[in-house]
């Protein structure tokens, strides 16, 4: 398997030194966890508890992404960083709860290496021209005409013919993988200040669970 950059428009790579996509894309099929996937689950649920969720800002990889969203004009104590999200999750819910085969790989990789990532259809991606850039003007999520109007400047994930996302937000519905998807691409978004080992672990792992069974 190998991990693909993806593009940074000239301008986002001058104003954020460090900032980067990275891409996978596998055959894989979305269905209910196996047994090692939950029980997965249910010990990093053990590991993360509520002193250990304060204490997470202050780790190299979280506090590159908080950093980042600060550098965005994005308060990280309301807008939260999706590690630190995901863990107050845990500690309103008691736990981790299993979704899917999918959004529990994202998840494992996620609190086990601090680095998001994200899942998108791959007949709705067209790969090649993955970026991070910013709006223009009149673009819509999506890609539809009834799609989220766009401020232009808002960073987002796109490709030559459609944005799927905001920058850290989750794909539009239409673009995500669903029980008829068999390729799935995965993406991660680092930042200055998260190594480039950590990325491609946390492609590894996403990848890795959504092969178990």
């Amino acid at each position: 398997m190998s991990f693909v950059s993806g593009g940074v428009a000239p301008e986002l790579r001058a104003e954020f030194p460090g900032l980067r996509l990275q891409w996978t894309q596998l055959e894989a099929r979305v269905r209910a966890s196996p047994r090692e996937v939950r029980r997965r689950l249910r010990e990093l649920s053990d590991r993360v508890a509520g002193a250990g969720v304060v204490a997470m800002r202050t780790q190299p990889i979280p506090h590159a992404y908080r950093s980042f969203f600060r550098h965005v004009g994005l308060d990280p104590d309301a807008a939260r960083i999706p590690s630190e999200a995901a863990a107050v999750r845990r500690l309103l819910d008691g736990r981790f709860r299993s979704r899917d085969i999918l959004q529990d790989a994202l998840l494992i990789a996620l609190i086990e290496t601090g680095v998001p990532v994200w899942a998108l259809d791959g007949r709705r991606v067209e790969v090649d021209s993955l970026v991070l850039r910013a709006a223009v003007g009149g673009e819509r999520l999506g890609g539809a005409p009834d799609g989220l109007s766009l401020p232009a400047g808002q960073l987002v994930v796109a490709d030559a013919a459609r944005v799927h996302a905001t920058l850290f937000g989750e794909p539009v519905p239409e673009h995500l993988p669903g029980p008829g998807a068999r390729a799935i691409v995965l993406y991660a978004v680092a930042v200055e200040g998260v190594p480039a080992i950590h990325v491609e672990e946390a492609l590894w792992t996403a990848t890795d669970v959504l092969k178990a069974g």
